[in-house]
């Protein structure tokens, strides 16, 4: 009878752990599903007045976003959206007047989760931190300073 009782409280005690190791392993595959990182330079970009620049910004692991939202936005602006893209379609009604025109997200490189933003002709006044921003994913800041070609040297401000 003892060893009848003891092999049932053994096997009810692994029961509960397998359960227990069971729960919780689950638990981390569930909070870890979905989970995102937004990888941007661990440097300044350096851009040259009247070049095209890339801020570059891209998600790990690589996942879709030409359907997801997409903002990039400087804080010290108003309005501070400088380029927003939401369900594939750009919308820059609110965008930034002096960087009307110049903003492009390209569609091919955010099927493979590459949020770079493309800035044409690079003014004094872009130099600043921009947001890379994925709602619901994470964020980054991308650093961009602006310099200038003269007979004597190149200068950033």
């Amino acid at each position: 009878m003892f060893l009848w009782w003891t092999r049932r409280l053994w096997s009810s005690a692994v029961s509960v752990s397998v359960c227990c190791h069971a729960a919780v392993f689950l638990l981390l595959t569930r909070s870890c599903e979905g989970q995102y990182q937004m990888v941007g330079p661990s440097t300044p970009v350096l851009a040259m007045l009247g070049v095209d620049v890339v801020l570059p910004c891209h998600l790990e692991p690589a996942a879709d976003e030409t359907k997801s939202t997409v903002e990039w936005s400087r804080s010290d602006l108003s309005p501070r959206f400088l380029h927003l893209r939401r369900d594939g379609v750009d919308l820059l009604i609110d965008q930034h007047p002096s960087y009307a025109g110049r903003t492009h997200l390209s569609s091919s490189k955010l099927k493979h989760g590459d949020l770079s933003l493309r800035l044409s002709n690079v003014k004094l006044s872009d130099e600043g931190k921009y947001s890379c921003i994925a709602p619901g994913k994470t964020s980054t800041e991308v650093h961009l300073l602006v310099g200038e070609w003269s007979e004597e040297a190149f200068f950033f401000f």
